[in-house]
């Protein structure tokens, strides 16, 4: 169930730990706390970093953190138990849209240009193709995914699918052992700066404005602390607003190069973050990152979470015996925290949908959602 919280009410619980993974992505988490707005609603922040997705899951389900930084799809494979435990979860807002990218192996991206074909150009290994992905219900998988099929490579079938954390990423890329990678930023960049990778499409060419990071905990947690996740999605909505500001993004940069945060250089942060380059290079301008937009980046949309549960079924990963299609929008409704969204917004002063169907989505091959 979604729930509301009175808004006059004090937050029950004032010391949040906030998980993150190295991503430039994670900049609303890392700026919430540098200047921290948690502070104005009662709340002080610990951040978290840890090594992988798995492991925030794994610590969100123990309670050793409360909320993270999280993968969208990461959520809802923890609702559904799909390859691992299963729990109540709870989507707070949506952190950011777009921004992440798939990058070949340098030999690949060239056959790519070469060919013009991904067919024909997986068709010049000397060996299966594998490509990586973050987390086996998370963005990334079903990103990656969505670019084979419209390319007409199955990623069942065809490649092997395999999960690393992103930090890994490039160096398993300069070592051979793949051929491609799905991922936020900074690491494509990281792999461009190697030379052991290009960027050939970024992920806002597959689904423009597509949710990505968002703010996630057990919905055990909103039951037990309702004021503290109300003053929790305040805090990040005033952070998210500060990072889109162009000025403040490339602020941030030098916060995340840091070795308690990314530990990348922040030149090859920067850029991409503040849309300044996309790392393409055949003059495409995709969308970049956007982490507020006047509050259209932040609101949960139930048609979204659904969209997660019918790429599931798609790629076998979830079966209708499992959880009926029919069910979809009562189990996002469940997991996306929308009457909280509206009440924590409201106080905020930022707008949101008068309904959650205020817009159709078009993708990369022609399909629409609603």
């Amino acid at each position: 169930m979604d729930i509301a919280t009175p808004s006059g009410a004090a937050p029950e619980k004032t010391h949040l730990r906030i998980g993150f993974v190295a991503l430039s992505d994670a900049a609303p988490i890392v700026a919430a706390k540098v200047l921290e707005f948690g502070h104005r609603h009662g709340l002080t922040l610990e951040l978290c970093r840890q090594p992988s997705w798995a492991a925030v899951r794994d610590k969100l389900l123990s309670g050793e953190i409360d909320c993270a930084h999280a993968l969208y799809g990461l959520v809802y494979g923890v609702e559904l138990g799909i390859g691992g435990p299963r729990d109540d979860m709870a989507i707070l807002m949506v952190l950011n849209r777009n921004g992440q990218a798939i990058t070949l192996s340098t030999p690949l991206a060239r056959a790519l240009k070469t060919h013009g074909s991904l067919k024909a150009a997986l068709a010049t290994l000397d060996k299966p193709p594998v490509f990586a992905q973050t987390f086996p219900t998370g963005t990334h998988a079903l990103w990656l995914y969505y670019w084979l099929a419209a390319n007409g490579v199955h990623p069942r079938d065809d490649v092997e699918s395999v999960v690393i954390p992103p930090p890994r990423m490039v160096d398993a890329l300069e070592r051979g052992t793949l051929d491609g990678f799905c991922a936020g930023e900074p690491w494509h960049a990281v792999a461009q700066a190697r030379g052991a990778g290009e960027t050939v499409v970024s992920t806002s060419e597959i689904w423009p404005n597509h949710p990505e990071k968002v703010l996630a905990c057990r919905r055990g947690f909103v039951e037990r602390y309702p004021a503290t996740a109300r003053a929790l999605v305040c805090t990040m909505l005033e952070a998210c607003r500060w990072v889109d500001a162009p000025l403040h993004r490339a602020e941030i940069s030098s916060w995340l190069a840091k070795p308690d945060a990314l530990d990348v250089p922040r030149d090859l942060i920067a850029p991409r973050l503040t849309g300044a380059e996309s790392g393409l290079n055949d003059g495409r301008s995709p969308l970049p990152v956007a982490f507020f937009d006047g509050g259209s980046v932040n609101y949960p949309r139930i048609a979204e979470g659904r969209w997660f549960l019918a790429q599931y079924r798609r790629w076998g990963l979830l079966r209708d015996a499992d959880a009926p299609a029919s069910e979809d929008a009562a189990i996002a409704a469940r997991v996306n925290q929308t009457n909280l969204y509206r009440d924590a917004a409201l106080l905020a002063g930022i707008p949101v949908p008068a309904t959650d169907a205020t817009r159709t989505d078009l993708f990369c091959d022609g399909a629409a959602w609603r």
